[in-house]
């Protein structure tokens, strides 16, 4: 892992080796334990050493650390794990130009993100077992956060040919996809299910039937009055429906992301009461707009799935609420302006979202739609828990991953200002409310707002 400023973290305080640190007067926030109290932490060797309320005031440290042990007041502010996004493009190797591992990971610790779990749909894709292993290599060398990736489920992402996935498991995969594209061919999700079973691995789809879902926005009266080809939203809902009854003849462990339509989230509510293994995400997005988001052809908007009805947002979020969606990723999507700057039927889809994930999330607290540690849930211990991580909890002995924020500060996203290399923000120059202070990655601080 890389730090900042040329720190050595054997020398650093928290870190491995360095003096131990303690976060006082803080607001502890762990959704895997339902801990949400003041307190503090003290921090040691890159791991939780101590936690607790018992630790919330400086005066207390003396039973947890040595004399000279440094103190930093949180002030009352949130204390919680870090980040875990399970969705995201980090664009290297091949397009650089877009996004590198290194710039991803300084926007993920700006946004509080300390894990990343990467698509392979890079150039060339991740389908085989070199390619994991060569993506752990250079984000040990260049991330100052944890990354994790998938691999695809054929090769080139062509839907075509399976990969080797026993290979690819053991170099490290934490599970299967073709990214942004569904894997069409149902003989082969059947065997791709079947094979990732035995080790123990889902098969996670993108949800849209790909020859319907061609358009650029979601198919509509919008779509009509813009002259914009639409993608219906049934396009999902028939993906949807037709995986759940492959994974039922399986037995095996499938996960939707970005999941956008209430009649898709009904199906996936359906199958999940009958036992079935099947699991969802969805991305802010989809819970935080609507179609109008493209009415005036704002193509940093268009995403894909593409953003959907007023209703369908609204569903998304009672999904969220009873437990029906698992998750939330941000879906970071970087693109260039030459790949944006287009006709909103020719622009890419995609937006940044590793530094607008935490604030649109604390929408759902600040809307009375969740609360905080269920809110906290579906972006640390909820996605880590899915993919078999360690992260995403505060615990004695696990390592010091987490993340301290004012839920209520109030700022306005500007994409200009972004971190990622690349700047094409779904929202741009909108108001929000939670600012990251301080993020801490293996017990050294990797971000300090300000």
């Amino acid at each position: 892992m890389r730090y900042p400023d040329g720190v050595v973290p054997a020398k650093t305080p928290g870190g491995r080796g360095g003096p131990p640190v303690a976060y006082v007067n803080a607001r502890l926030l762990d959704p895997a334990s339902n801990l949400d109290t003041l307190g503090g932490m003290v921090v040691r060797s890159g791991q939780v050493a101590e936690i607790g309320a018992h630790l919330a005031a400086a005066g207390a440290l003396a039973a947890a650390g040595p004399a000279g042990i440094e103190t930093i007041d949180c002030a009352g502010m949130c204390l919680a794990p870090g980040l875990v996004d399970m969705r995201v493009q980090l664009r290297e190797p091949g397009e650089e130009h877009k996004e590198t591992i290194s710039t991803a990971s300084e926007a993920a610790a700006v946004g509080g993100v300390t894990t990343m779990v990467a698509l392979p749909n890079t150039r060339p894709a991740i389908d085989d077992a070199a390619l994991v292993e060569s993506v752990a290599r250079l984000a040990r060398e260049t991330s100052l956060v944890r990354v994790h990736t998938y691999a695809a489920v054929t090769r080139g992402l062509n839907g075509k040919e399976m990969t080797e996935f026993g290979l690819l498991a053991a170099a490290g995969a934490l599970g299967f996809t073709d990214a942004t594209h569904a894997v069409a061919d149902p003989q082969l999700l059947r065997r791709a299910l079947s094979y990732a079973r035995t080790f123990g691995k889902a098969i996670i789809q993108h949800p849209e039937e790909p020859i319907l879902s061609r358009g650029a926005m979601n198919e509509g009266e919008l779509s009509t009055r813009l002259g914009i080809p639409g993608s219906p939203a049934m396009a999902e809902i028939i993906q949807i429906e037709r995986d759940i009854r492959i994974a039922e003849l399986t037995g095996g462990r499938l996960h939707f992301s970005n999941v956008t339509t209430a009649q898709g989230l009904a199906a996936i509510r359906n199958a999940k009461a009958r036992g079935l293994h099947i699991t969802c995400d969805t991305a802010p997005h989809y819970f935080a707009l609507n179609e109008m988001a493209l009415s005036d052809y704002r193509t940093f908007a268009k995403v894909s799935p593409p953003l959907r009805s007023e209703d369908d947002r609204r569903a998304v979020i009672e999904a969220l609420k009873d437990g029906t969606i698992d998750a939330i990723a941000s879906d970071h999507s970087p693109h260039d302006q030459d790949s944006k700057r287009l006709p909103l039927a020719q622009a890419a889809f995609g937006t940044v979202g590793l530094e607008t994930l935490l604030p649109i999330v604390l929408e759902l607290v600040h809307n009375k739609q969740l609360g905080l540690l269920a809110a906290l849930a579906k972006v640390t211990s909820a996605p880590a828990s899915l993919l078999g991580l360690k992260e995403g909890r505060l615990a004695k002995g696990l390592a010091a991953d987490f993340v301290v924020f004012d839920p209520a500060a109030p700022w306005k996203i500007e994409a200009k200002s972004l971190q990622s290399k690349s700047k094409n923000s779904a929202f741009d120059d909108r108001l929000v409310q939670g600012r990251v202070l301080r993020t801490v990655a293996a017990g050294i601080p990797i971000h300090i707002a300000s």
